[in-house]
C-alpha cells in the first residue's frame, strides 16, 4: 500500500514557504511516510530547472532525489525513498455563459520533457513566469484540449472541486456540471479532487460524480503541511500504475481525509457578524444575513446541497474506504495544551518520529499502548479517538476556520481522569491491533458528536449566489429593441430590427450625399450595416455597384461577417466591395495589371534609415517615415513640406530627403502604402461602376488625399454616404481634419446632415464627463442622451508616483476580478459580495504613449494578471519571420530586388549578388511545388525544411495562414497590416481572456465594461514636449475618445501635476480618491485551509 500526495506547490508559487524545494519535500515526505509526492508547479521555468538538477529518473515516469542532496537528520527514516511525480496546478479565470469562472486544475505528467513541451505552449498564451500556479484567461475546456493534444498520457483533474472561490463547482464562480465546464471533452475527465472542505460522503450525494474517481491531496504550501489529505494506492509504483489508478480506479484503494468541518467555508455565514448557519438555516433567511441583511457567504455544505440528488448517508456504488485524520502536531498540541506550532510540540513530534516511525504510521497503525507507553496516555488517547472518529466538530464559515476538538477543557484539566477515560475506550491494545489489520475503516461516515451538521436530506435549495451581471448595452446600440417604444418593430419596412428613428432616417435616406454625425455609442456600425442591408434587400441595388470603405481591415472583416450572417442578404453580401482605402486601391491596380512591388514596413524602414543618415536628420527612421506619409497624405502641389518660415532650412532638407526616399523606392519598382492611393488618383480614364454607391466609415479620420480619392471615385456616382464623428478626429498627425463634415457640405451642395444622439454604451455619469470635456472645443453644442440607467461615479485617483499608480491599477484589477488567489478573494469578498465580478477581458487600461505601458506591464506581471498589449506585433520583427516573408514575396515576384536582398541577408547572411542569386534560385526550385499549395500547408513545409520548428515567432506566422487560399492572397493580407486580425485564424488558436493594454489612439472604435485611463497628468495629456507643442483641441478629442470607451465604470489616474482636462470634469459625477497601499502577502505561509 502506498500513500500519495499529488497536489503541492513550490517556493515559486504565491504565499508559499521557500523551503518548498526538492530537498525539504523529500525530507518531510520521509517524516510523514508519503511514498509519492507531486512536484507541483511544473510550468515555472526556474522550478523545472531545479527539478532537472536535483531529481533523477527512478521508475517509469517517477523521479527520486539524488543522493547527494538527501538530508540525513537522524529523525526521518533513511531507508524510506519518496518518489516524485511531475504535477502542477493552473488557475483559469475567464468569462463563460455570461459569468466569470475561476477554476483550478491539477495536471499530472509522465515526465519533465512533457512538462517542457506543455509549458512552451502555455507561455504563448499567458504569463507562466510570475507564479508557480500561473493564472491564464483560458477556458478549462481549451486547456484540457491543449494538455491532451501535447501529451495524451497526461492526467487532468479538476482541483478541490467545492472550494467557493476557485473550483469547478464553486458557489461563487463555478459550474453546475462537469459537462458545462468541459463541453465536448467532458468524457476526458476521469477523476476529481474533493478538497479539504468536503469528504467522500458529501460527494456521494451527487450521483453525477459516481463515475469519477475521488482523490484527495494537501495542496501544501510548506513541506510541513504535506499529507493533510492523501491517497491510498495499491498499485505498481510507476506513472503507468498511477495513471491506471486515477483514470480507471484500478489501484486506487481509498483516501486519507481531513475533517471537512474544519475548512474555512464548510457552513454559510458572515464572519464580521459572527453568524454561522447550516444550509437549511440559511435557506430560512433567504440567503441573507439576519444581522446585517447582506448576502451570506455560501459554504461548501450548502453548495453540495444545491447540487445533491441523493440523501445523506447514501453510499456510492464505487465508494472506497477513507480515513479522517488530523496532523500529528495538532494531536500533540491538543494533548499537551501547547500550540501545534510551538517548539515543545515540534520536539515531541521529532522524538515520536525517531522512535515510532513516520507520522502516518503513528496515526494509523502503531498500537496505542506503544504510543502511551513511550509518550503518555493523553497523546495515545487523542490518537485513539481520532481513529474512532470520536471528535467534536465546530464548522468553519466565511473564511473562519472550523475547530476539531479531541479533548474537552475538563479532561485536559484532569489528567488522571483523562487517563482513566482512555482505558474505557474499549482496550487500547485491541484498537491498535484492529488498525494494523485494516488500515482503512469501514465505509461509514463517522459519528459527529456535537456537530451542527444536517441529519436528514434537505429539500432542493434555490441558488442564492450572486448572478454575474450582463451587459445592458448593445453592440453599438443594437440589442435594446424591446426596451425602447420609439424604435421600429423587428423587420418593419424591411429595416433591421431595433433601429431608432434617427438610425432609420440614416438607413433609408435617398439623397445624393448623406452625412451622418454619429457620436460615440450611438450605433454607427449598426447603422452602416443596416443601410447596406437595406440597399441590397429593399432597394435591390446590385452588390457590384456598392463599395464600403472602412478605416481598418478588422472593421472590414467584421462588417462582411455581420452581413453574411443576415439570411436576407447573405448571398449578395459576398459580392460587395469592402475594404480600407489601401486594400481597395491595391485591388484596383492589380486589376489594371500595373507592375509594382509593395514594399513591406521593414524594407521601407531600412531604406529610411539610410536616407536619414545621409541627410543628417535629427529623426529616427520611424519618425522620418511618418513625415513621408504626412507629406503624401496632404498632397502638397509644390512638393514641399509645410511649416513656419523660421524652419525653412530644415523643411527644405526634409523635403529633399523625402524626394530621395521616393526616388530610391521607385527605382526598385516598389510602392509604399501611401503610393497606392496616389497611383489610383493618376488614373483618369477609368469608369468605376463599383463606386456608384460609395459608403465611407470613420469619415473624420480621412486625410486630404483620401478625401480627393472619395471625390475621384464618386464623381460619376449616384450616392455618397459618410458616417463618423468630428469629435473623434484624433489623427491630425496623419492629416485628418475634424472640420471634414463642413468641407463635405461645401463641396457637395445639398448634403443631408443627420445626427445620431442616443448613446447605448455608457452610463449617464460617464457620458456627462465626456460631454463636459468636449464642450470646451469649438463648435455647436453636442447632444448625447444616455439610454442606460445611472451607474457608478467616475473615480479620479491620485497617486504618489508613476510606480505607485501602476501598482494601484494592478491591485484594483485584482479587486475587480474578485481576487486572483484565495487571500485576495477573502479580502474582496465582504466589500464585493453585492457586486458582480469582472473577467479580465472586461477591463482595459488606456494610456497616451506606448512608453507608459512598460511599468504597467511590470506591475501586472508581479500581480500574476494576464494581459495583452494591443497593436503589438513583435513577432513580425523577428529575423526568421522577416526573412521568410521576404522570400515569399520574391517567390511571387522574382523581379522584387528589395525582397531578394532582404531574404538573402536575414535567412542566409548573404549579400545580394550573382552567386547568392544562384543559391536563391535553388531554393525556388526546392519549394516551387509546395508554394502552389494552400498557405497553411506550404508554411508548414517551409518551417520543417528551414528547421524553424522550435521558433515561436514562426509558429505564430503559421497560425495566420488558416483562412487564405493562396500565398498571394496571404501576402497581400500581411502587407496590409492586419496581423492583429489574423492571429486568431490559425490551425488551432485559443482565445485566452486578458486585460487589454492599449494607447488612446488604438482604443478608438472599441468598448469595455471597465476602463482605466492611466497617466492623465500635465505634459502627458495633452501631450507636449520641446519638439511637439500641445495640440489642445485634438488632445481633448483624444481624452473624449478614451472616456467614451467605458460602458459601466471609468477610473482616471494621475500623479504629480494633474492635467488641465481634469478641471473640465463635472464634480457632480466624480469621486476623488487617493491610491491606497494594499496589504501584501509576500513571504507569508498560507494555511492549508486558505485553499480549501
Amino acid at each position: 500500500m502506498y500513500i500519495g500526495d499529488l497536489h503541492i506547490h513550490s517556493g515559486y508559487s504565491r504565499a508559499t514557504s521557500k523551503d518548498c524545494t526538492p530537498v525539504y519535500l523529500d525530507l518531510w515526505a520521509r517524516k510523514k511516510g508519503i511514498h509519492i509526492i507531486g512536484t507541483g508547479d511544473f510550468t515555472h521555468p526556474a522550478w523545472r530547472e531545479e527539478l532537472m538538477e536535483k531529481l533523477e529518473p527512478d521508475q517509469d515516469g517517477l523521479y527520486v532525489l539524488k543522493e547527494e542532496y538527501r538530508i540525513h537528520d537522524g529523525i526521518a527514516p533513511d531507508d524510506f525513498i519518496p518518489r516524485f511525480a511531475v504535477t502542477g496546478e493552473i488557475s483559469s479565470i475567464y468569462k463563460k455563459n455570461d459569468k466569470v469562472r475561476k477554476v483550478h486544475s491539477l495536471i499530472l505528467l509522465p515526465d519533465l520533457e512533457a512538462a517542457q513541451t506543455i509549458s512552451q505552449k502555455l507561455e504563448a498564451i499567458g504569463n507562466i513566469h510570475s507564479d508557480g500556479r500561473p493564472i491564464l484567461g483560458i477556458d478549462c475546456r481549451d486547456l484540457l484540449e491543449i494538455i491532451l493534444t501535447l501529451c495524451p498520457r497526461a492526467m487532468y483533474v479538476p482541483a478541490h472541486i467545492w472550494t467557493p472561490h476557485f473550483s469547478m463547482f464553486g458557489a461563487f464562480s463555478g459550474f453546475d456540471t462537469v459537462e458545462e465546464c468541459f463541453e465536448d471533452l467532458a468524457s476526458e475527465i476521469h477523476a476529481v479532487e474533493t478538497g479539504l472542505s468536503s469528504d467522500p460522503p458529501m460527494n456521494w450525494r451527487v450521483s453525477a460524480l459516481d463515475k469519477y474517481q475521488l482523490i484527495s491531496n494537501s495542496d501544501a504550501h510548506s513541506p510541513a503541511k504535506l499529507g493533510r489529505e492523501a491517497n491510498l494506492f495499491d498499485m505498481e509504483l510507476s506513472y503507468d500504475g498511477l495513471y491506471k489508478a486515477i483514470q480507471t480506479g484500478d489501484g486506487l484503494y481509498g483516501t486519507i481525509e481531513f475533517f471537512p468541518e474544519e475548512g474555512k467555508y464548510h457552513f454559510d455565514g458572515h464572519r464580521k457578524c459572527h453568524v454561522c448557519l447550516s444550509p437549511s438555516e440559511s435557506q430560512k433567511y433567504g440567503g441573507k444575513c439576519p444581522v446585517c441583511g447582506r448576502k451570506l457567504t455560501i459554504g461548501v455544505s450548502h453548495r453540495v446541497e444545491q447540487l445533491a440528488d441523493q440523501p445523506e448517508g447514501r453510499i456510492a456504488p464505487n465508494a472506497r474506504p477513507f480515513e479522517s485524520l488530523v496532523p500529528l502536531l495538532e494531536v500533540i498540541g491538543a494533548a499537551t495544551g501547547h500550540a501545534s506550532s510551538s517548539v515543545k510540540v515540534a520536539r515531541k513530534y521529532e522524538e515520536m518520529i525517531r522512535t515510532l516511525g513516520p507520522e502516518f504510521e503513528i496515526l494509523r497503525n502503531v498500537p496505542v499502548e506503544d504510543i502511551g507507553r513511550s509518550f503518555g496516555n493523553l497523546i495515545a488517547s487523542g490518537i485513539q479517538r481520532l481513529r474512532q472518529g470520536k471528535v467534536e466538530r465546530l464548522p468553519g464559515f466565511d473564511g473562519e476556520y472550523g475547530k476539531i476538538r479531541l479533548f474537552s477543557h475538563e479532561e485536559l484539566n484532569n489528567v488522571d481522569g483523562q487517563m482513566s477515560f482512555f482505558y474505557t475506550l474499549g482496550g487500547a491494545g485491541s484498537a491498535g491491533a484492529a488498525s494494523q489489520q485494516s488500515p482503512v475503516p469501514n465505509i461509514e461516515k463517522p459519528t459527529q458528536e456535537g456537530s451542527d451538521a444536517e441529519t436528514a436530506a434537505e429539500k432542493a435549495v434555490p441558488d442564492i449566489g450572486a448572478d454575474a451581471g450582463k451587459d445592458t448595452g448593445a453592440d453599438m446600440g443594437g440589442a435594446l429593441a424591446t426596451a425602447d417604444t420609439g424604435r421600429a418593430a423587428a423587420g418593419e419596412n424591411g429595416l433591421a430590427p431595433g433601429l431608432n428613428p434617427q438610425q432609420q432616417e440614416a438607413v433609408t435616406s435617398l439623397d445624393r450625399c448623406v452625412a451622418v454625425v454619429a457620436g460615440p455609442g450611438t450605433g454607427k456600425t449598426r447603422t452602416l450595416i443596416a443601410r447596406l442591408a437595406y440597399m441590397l434587400s429593399v432597394r435591390r441595388i446590385k452588390p457590384g455597384q456598392i463599395t464600403a470603405v472602412t478605416f481598418t481591415n478588422k472593421a472590414a472583416g467584421e462588417l462582411k461577417a455581420r452581413l453574411a450572417a443576415d439570411p436576407a442578404v447573405k448571398s449578395k453580401a459576398r459580392r460587395l466591395h469592402v475594404g480600407t482605402f489601401h486594400a481597395l486601391c491595391l485591388e484596383l491596380l492589380k486589376k489594371r495589371g500595373q507592375a509594382f512591388t509593395l514594399a513591406d514596413s521593414w524594407e521601407t524602414l531600412d531604406l529610411a534609415a539610410d536616407v536619414v543618415k545621409e541627410y543628417g536628420l535629427d529623426l529616427s527612421a520611424g519618425a522620418f517615415l511618418q513625415q513621408v506619409s504626412l507629406a503624401k497624405s496632404v498632397w502638397p502641389k509644390d512638393g514641399e513640406v509645410s511649416g513656419s518660415d523660421e524652419n525653412a532650412h530644415d523643411r527644405k532638407t526634409l523635403s529633399a530627403a523625402i524626394q530621395t526616399y521616393n526616388s530610391r523606392l521607385h527605382q526598385q519598382g516598389a510602392l509604399d502604402f501611401d503610393d497606392l492611393i496616389l497611383e489610383v488618383l493618376k488614373i483618369s480614364d477609368e469608369v468605376w461602376p463599383e463606386f456608384d454607391y460609395l459608403l465611407v466609415d470613420e469619415f473624420q479620420d480621412i486625410n486630404p488625399v483620401q478625401y480627393a480619392l472619395i471625390k475621384h471615385w464618386n464623381q460619376q456616382g449616384k450616392e455618397l454616404f459618410v458616417i463618423g464623428d468630428g469629435d473623434q478626429s484624433i489623427y491630425g498627425f496623419r492629416g485628418s481634419d475634424s472640420r471634414c463634415f463642413l468641407k463635405l457640405a461645401q463641396d457637395f451642395p445639398g448634403t443631408r446632415m443627420l445626427r445620431l444622439t442616443q448613446n447605448y454604451r455608457s452610463s449617464p455619469q460617464i457620458l456627462e464627463c465626456a460631454l463636459s470635456v468636449i464642450h470646451h472645443n469649438p463648435g455647436e453644442k453636442r447632444l448625447l442622451e444616455a439610454f442606460l440607467p445611472d451607474g457608478e461615479p467616475v473615480r479620479v485617483v491620485r497617486g504618489q508616483s508613476e510606480r505607485a499608480m501602476a501598482i494601484y491599477i494592478a491591485h484594483e484589477i485584482n479587486r475587480y476580478i474578485g481576487g486572483i488567489d484565495m487571500l485576495d478573494a477573502q479580502e474582496n469578498a465582504w466589500q464585493a459580495r453585492d457586486t458582480q465580478a469582472r473577467s479580465f477581458s472586461d477591463i482595459a487600461i488606456l494610456y497616451r504613449t506606448h512608453r507608459q505601458a512598460k511599468l504597467l506591464e511590470e506591475c501586472l506581471q508581479n500581480e500574476g494578471i494576464p494581459y495583452v498589449v494591443a497593436g503589438r506585433d513583435d513577432f513580425l520583427t523577428e529575423k526568421s519571420v522577416r526573412g521568410s516573408l521576404a522570400f515569399f514575396d520574391w517567390m511571387l515576384n522574382p523581379q522584387d530586388e528589395m525582397a531578394a536582398g532582404t531574404c538573402l541577408k536575414l535567412l542566409w547572411d548573404y549579400e545580394n549578388n550573382a552567386m547568392s542569386r544562384e543559391i536563391l534560385e535553388s531554393y525556388r526550385a526546392q519549394f516551387d511545388q509546395a508554394f502552389k499549395k494552400k498557405p497553411d500547408k506550404f508554411v508548414e513545409t517551409w518551417i520543417k525544411a528551414m528547421d524553424f520548428s522550435q521558433d515561436a515567432a514562426m509558429e505564430k506566422l503559421a497560425h495566420m495562414t488558416g483562412f487564405y487560399k493562396t500565398m498571394a492572397e496571404f501576402m497581400d493580407a500581411v502587407h496590409l497590416g492586419i496581423e492583429s486580425d489574423l492571429t486568431r485564424c490559425g490551425s488551432k488558436n485559443y482565445d485566452a481572456q486578458a486585460v487589454t493594454l492599449m494607447t488612446l489612439h488604438g482604443a478608438k472604435g472599441l468598448e469595455f465594461p471597465v476602463v482605466m485611463l492611466s497617466g492623465v497628468e500635465k505634459g502627458m495629456l495633452p501631450y507636449e514636449s520641446e519638439k511637439h507643442p500641445a495640440n489642445t483641441e485634438e488632445e481633448r478629442r483624444l481624452f473624449f475618445v478614451g472616456i467614451t470607451r467605458a460602458k459601466e465604470e471609468l477610473v482616471i489616474t494621475w500623479f504629480g501635476e494633474s492635467s488641465d482636462f481634469l478641471e473640465e470634469l463635472p464634480d457632480t459625477v466624480l469621486r476623488q480618491e487617493a491610491s491606497r497601499a494594499r496589504q501584501t502577502h509576500s513571504g507569508r505561509q498560507m494555511n492549508l485551509f486558505d485553499f480549501m
